[in-house]
Order: structure tokens, then sequence, then C-alpha cells
């Protein structure tokens, strides 16, 4: 979940007019006391955060540039990117197999990967960007990769070369935009408006190579989670012109080609931020009832051999 946070400035002047009067001693039965030691006024900054779900795997987290303007700031190169996991899981939680010994990574404003080791019961991980104050930061772009595959009947897992990416089929996608109207574009990446709070009022997917369009099935979820029907041959899921977010989805294969290839997408959503990944039909859905989805990221890839 991405959370968006201003400081606001009315509440942190707290520090003391430096033109001030100096401290002064001052003398209790004879013994001269200590002058009152100043303290540190906090420093404001703006700061923006995602929150990651993630089920038992082992993952590449690709976080890309932090948006904002970059600066100097109490001697630190702003913005700031902290990756974290929080502690206290009964289950040991997430483990960021590359962090400190605090459990967290501190990146530059260029970003960079971490790779994320999380236990059978899941968990989270926070992606925090910090930028100088009254300079608007923004969560960066966040590309998730299994590096595992998951355990199947108790077997034991398959071994992957992290090195190998998995092959990925092609895609198109349509999103149906308020005050834009239909949009095409290539299916890499973040499809959609991150950051923009402009909703998405419906979709569709088209593979452009390997499958076919009704290979691929779609729903929507709308305002009071009503959700409408499995839908494929691209056709547009959704509604036009009628001023309906949707607020979240979700996307399998057919079942003649399910066991040889995986979806996988997250959502962004205004207020709830990044959520997922999920995969092969699972719900991708806002925390936040009826946070309208701004933005989509969707892969097909190949399953491994066995």
């Amino acid at each position: 979940m991405i959370e968006t946070a201003q400081t606001n400035d009315d509440a942190m002047n707290w520090a003391a007019d430096p033109s001030g009067p100096e401290l002064a001693t001052d003398r209790l039965d004879g013994v001269e006391t200590m002058p009152a030691k100043a303290v540190p006024h906090p420093t404001r900054t703006s700061v923006a955060a995602a929150v990651l779900q993630f089920e038992h795997g082992l993952y590449a987290v690709e976080i890309g540039e932090a948006g904002g303007l970059r600066s100097q700031f109490c001697g630190l190169e702003m913005p700031l990117i902290q990756v974290a996991a929080p502690s206290g899981h009964r289950d040991g939680g997430v483990e960021i197999l590359n962090a400190s010994a605090r459990g967290e990574v501190w990146l530059g404003h260029d970003g960079g990967t971490v790779v994320v080791k999380a236990p059978p019961a899941g968990g989270q991980v926070f992606v925090t960007a910090y930028g100088p104050s009254a300079r608007a930061v923004s969560v960066p772009d966040i590309d998730v990769r299994r590096l595992d595959r998951p355990r199947a009947n108790g077997a034991a897992p398959q071994s992957v070369n992290a090195n190998d990416e998995p092959e990925e089929i092609p895609r198109e996608v349509v999103l149906h935009i308020e005050r834009q109207g239909d949009r095409r574009f290539p299916g890499r990446g973040w499809v959609g408006n991150r950051g923009s709070k402009l909703r998405i009022e419906a979709f569709s997917i088209r593979p452009v190579d390997t499958l076919m369009a009704r290979d691929i099935e779609f729903k929507a979820l709308g305002p009071d989670r009503r959700q409408t029907p499995w839908v494929t041959d691209a056709k547009l899921c959704g509604t036009r012109g009628q001023g309906m977010p949707l607020t979240g989805f979700a996307i399998r294969l057919a079942p003649h080609v399910g066991e040889r290839f995986d979806v996988i997408y997250q959502g962004a959503f205004f207020e709830s931020g990044i959520v997922g990944p999920h995969r092969n039909g699972e719900l991708c859905a806002a925390p936040l009832a009826d946070d309208p989805l701004e933005a989509i990221s969707v892969r097909v890839v190949r399953r491994a051999a066995r």
C-alpha cells in the first residue's frame, strides 16, 4: 500500500528563534547547575511509501528511480529510498537478504535491487521514499520477479538460475481512462497514469504472440465490490462514460494453457498504492473501500520445464 504524506508546517514549527536570548545558569542550594541543553528541532521532509505483500517464496524486487527534485538536504543526497520488513512476525517475517543487521536497505535516488525471502505465512515489505520538504517525492516504479517456483504437493522447489528470465509473452492492454477515453498500451511495465489520480473505468488484454485472445480471461471489481463476469476475446471489461471507477481486477488463463503459463499482475490505487503481485485468477483489490484503480502491470510468462 502506498501512503503519501506531506509534512504539516504548522505542526512542525518547534524550533526556538536562533536570535533569542542565551541560556542562563541558575543556582540551587549553592550549587551551580549546567545550562539546559538545546533540544534539536525536527527536520521536515516529504514522504511517499508503498507496502508490498508477498506469498511464500524468493523474489527479486527491482526499485526504479525515485521521483522528485534532487538536492542536498542536511548533508544527504535526496531523494533517498528505504526498503524494510516489519519485525515481530510470529514466523520470523520477511527477510531482506542483502539488508543490514537492522533488516533494512537504503538506496539512493537511482534505486536498485533487493532480494526478498518470504516465510510460509507470507509477509510485507515497506518501500519508502524521502525527499526534501516542500519538494514532493513519489514512490518509484517497483517490479517484482519470482526467483523460485512454489512448492506443489510437498515437492522440493525447482532449482532456478536467478539470471535466467522466464519467457514473457508480448501483450497489448487497452484502458478506458476518465477524461482520456480508450488508450492502447504495449503491455510491458506499468500502464495507466500512476500518481495522476485518473480513474481506470474499463480494461482489456490481448496477447500479440504465442497465445490467442481467447486464452486470457479477466474480470473487474467496481464500487461496492460488485464484480463483472469473466470476459475473454480482448473484449472491454467495465464501463464507458458512466463515471464508475474500477476498484480491483483479476486475470487468469484458460484451462488448456494454464498448465504452461502464469499470469502475474499488480494494481496501483489512488490511496492504497501498489497491491500485489497476484497471479492466476487471484483478486487484486484495494484494501480501502472503493479506492479507484489508476494503473496496472501484467506479465504472462511461460513456466519453466519440469
